[in-house]
């Protein structure tokens, strides 16, 4: 089952976790991104969910795999 909700929260989380980890501020890293600094705090805070192409940006600006920004984890066969 899928939780959109959580999945937001973690995104979200980790955007803030990384953002902050590399001394940038909201506003600098919209800047980046070309977005209002509105719609990245609503990412952060879990309101809005980055598209695919939106998280692949963020990803990139924060120097982070995909995969580790969206918080995917990976099972043991």
């Amino acid at each position: 089952m899928i939780d959109a909700q959580n999945d937001r929260d973690t995104i979200g989380t980790n955007i803030k976790i990384f953002r902050k980890a590399r001394n940038l501020s909201q506003s600098q890293l919209a800047e980046r991104l070309w977005i209002d600094r509105s719609s990245l705090s609503g990412y952060e805070i879990g309101k809005r969910t980055p598209d695919i192409y939106m998280l692949c940006r963020i990803a990139d600006e924060l120097d982070l795999p995909l995969d580790v920004l969206v918080g995917r984890k990976y099972k043991n066969n």
